[in-house]
């Protein structure tokens, strides 16, 4: 049994649990950048917003596919470091993200973590980051300009990889981050990386479809590749747990 090429993939993202205003209300709320959900839609997913209260790592059995979004610093307690001054965190998320990233490596769970994601992917498995760029690379202003200013990072990928296939041996996206990834956890390899080495982009060694990017490919609607890879990968998912359920009722 296929999985119809019309099936909209449902794909859990995490989002931030955070004040917010809307109408006359502020309060606490589930929110994530309207960005994500967009090319979700875009490259033909089901969005599934997954907060950080309430953990349920069981959830992975019901999606087809799982986007770890960009955020706040990742806690260095995670990774047995002290905090740089320049370090923000929240820990919720932290426990929340990693947590969920580990329930759908274990179950195979097509992957796609982003920038703050991707770090997470990393420190979930025992991978370590640098947190303040400048310290070790100067002049490395341009992947985080400004305060809420998009930079540009050109990088070349492996070939070979996720990244190399679907986006070709050079390629350039918006990116927005002042930490980057250190120590590469067992189980990962680089396959993107910029002129001045920076890690730019994560796979597993394990196979399946597992991507980790340290730039916003969400804000740039133009260019979707990643996001119909993996929309692509997650279709697939589901097919072959479909297929293997039939198998399973069959022989029962």
């Amino acid at each position: 049994m296929n999985v119809s090429n019309a099936y909209r993939p449902r794909i859990g993202l995490t989002t931030y649990y955070q004040e917010a205003a809307w109408g006359v209300w502020k309060a606490d709320a589930a929110i994530l950048p309207g960005t994500y959900v967009e090319a979700v839609v875009a490259a033909g997913g089901t969005p599934v917003l997954l907060p950080p209260i309430g953990t349920d790592t069981t959830v992975v059995e019901l999606l087809d596919g799982l986007i770890i979004a960009g955020g706040s610093d990742v806690g260095p307690e995670h990774y047995g470091a002290e905090p740089h001054e320049m370090t923000r965190s929240q820990p919720g998320r932290d426990t929340h993200d990693i947590a969920l990233t580990r329930a759908a490596l274990a179950t195979g769970l097509p992957l796609f973590a982003i920038c703050r994601g991707a770090q997470i992917l990393n420190v979930a498995l025992g991978g370590s980051l640098i947190q303040h760029i400048p310290d070790v690379t100067p002049g490395s202003a341009q992947y985080q300009p400004a305060p809420g200013v998009f930079g540009t990072v050109k990088f070349t990928t492996r070939p070979g990889s996720i990244s190399g296939r679907l986006l070709g041996e050079r390629a350039s996206a918006p990116c927005y981050h002042h930490q980057a990834m250190d120590r590469i956890a067992d189980g990962l390899c680089v396959t993107a990386a910029a002129q001045d080495g920076t890690v730019q982009a994560l796979e597993t060694t394990a196979g399946g479809w597992v991507l980790g990017v340290q730039y916003h490919p969400e804000q740039n609607p133009e260019d979707l590749r990643l996001f119909k890879g993996f929309i692509d990968a997650a279709r697939t998912y589901r097919t072959e747990r479909t297929e293997n359920l039939v198998d399973v009722q069959q022989h029962v």
